[in-house]
């Protein structure tokens, strides 16, 4: 009997030996755990992050470098409220509490920027559009409207206008030419009046080139009246094509009212093509040597004839850019006298 007694408790004893030995197990176990992630876990967030909107970027840095935060500027944009250099936006959002060593992404304002608006009108709407995008402006809508002296494709109108201040991000909207209908054909001017052929040219739509004005001597047409053209009469042309007239100076005409000049015109440098037209003024009146488009930094060169004093105006884009004389008036015999014999 007693030595059962004593088995049972040898056996007791070991049966809480094995239950301390199995806690300790488990509290050794727990705590390396504990300790691993510990180690591998970053710290607890105890960062209360600051509003850093409305500080200036230095300043915004500076804080967080003193709060253990790392502070990165990720976009720059325009403001019209947030003068320039100054945090507009930050995440993550003020209040929030973050771990030490955490980024906090700031947007900064660029300010306002002002600039001219660029003159855009007979460019193609891809010229516009790369000259809209270099100051930062964008192509809100284009319209297609009817315009006999535009190629299509190409601006006729624009809003905001040119040389007007715009803001950086301002929304443009275009007109664009639709472009002629088709050719034209040319009418029979011979034997009319140069005058009346003008009115009839701009009826029709025809762009008149150079006017030859030619003493035809004591029995040529009376002064005025045309005497060929070029093309012909009936040809199709393009609507941009020119057509020009010889024209009867009158039986009086001798010496050297009639002068043949070489003229030329160089075209400003630019990045795109400019619409250039070349303009002579003489004692016949106003007619254009050239009216088309031409890439800048062009030189253009004519053979002219004119009559009497004359000067040659050179327009960009519609824009006087300079005036140059060709010549001035040399004496004329009266209607009464003879030309000198040779």
């Amino acid at each position: 009997m007693q030595r059962l007694t004593r088995l049972r408790i040898a056996s007791i004893d070991r049966d809480w030996l094995f239950a301390i030995a199995l806690a300790c197990a488990v509290g050794v176990s727990v705590w390396f755990g504990r300790s691993i992630r510990d180690f591998f876990s970053p710290a607890a967030a105890n960062v209360l992050v600051p509003a850093f909107s409305g500080q200036t970027q230095t300043d915004a840095l500076t804080e967080a470098v003193r709060l253990k935060l790392k502070a990165v500027v990720v976009a720059q944009q325009p403001s019209d409220r947030y003068p320039k250099d100054v945090v507009m936006a930050q995440q993550p959002v003020p209040g929030s509490r973050v771990r030490e060593g955490r980024q906090i992404s700031l947007i900064v304002s660029r300010g306002v920027t002002i600039s001219a608006m660029p003159d855009v009108r007979f460019e193609s709407l891809r010229e516009a559009g790369l000259d809209l995008a270099h100051v930062k402006l964008q192509l809100a809508k284009t319209t297609l409207v009817a315009n006999d002296d535009i190629p299509a494709n190409h601006v006729v109108d624009q809003n905001p206008p040119p040389n007007t201040a715009v803001r950086e991000g301002t929304q443009v909207t275009l007109s664009l030419s639709r472009g002629p209908s088709g050719g034209i054909k040319v009418p029979n001017f011979a034997g009319d009046d140069v005058d009346f052929a003008r009115l009839e040219a701009q009826r029709e739509k025809i762009h008149l080139g150079q006017i030859v004005w030619t003493p035809f001597g004591p029995n040529g047409p009376p002064r005025g009246r045309i005497v060929r053209q070029s093309p012909a009469a009936g040809s199709t042309i393009d609507p941009f094509d020119t057509v020009s007239l010889q024209v009867s100076a009158g039986p009086t005409q001798y010496g050297y009212l009639i002068r043949q000049v070489h003229a030329t015109a160089t075209v400003p440098a630019r990045d795109s093509a400019a619409n250039v037209r070349l303009e002579v003024r003489d004692d016949t009146g106003t007619w254009n040597v050239y009216n088309g488009y031409a890439q800048g930094g062009a030189k253009l060169d004519f053979n002219l004839t004119v009559v009497g004093s004359a000067e040659l105006d050179t327009y960009i884009n519609n824009e006087l850019l300079n005036q140059s004389k060709l010549g001035n008036d040399a004496p004329r015999p009266n209607a009464t006298e003879k030309p000198d014999k040779p």
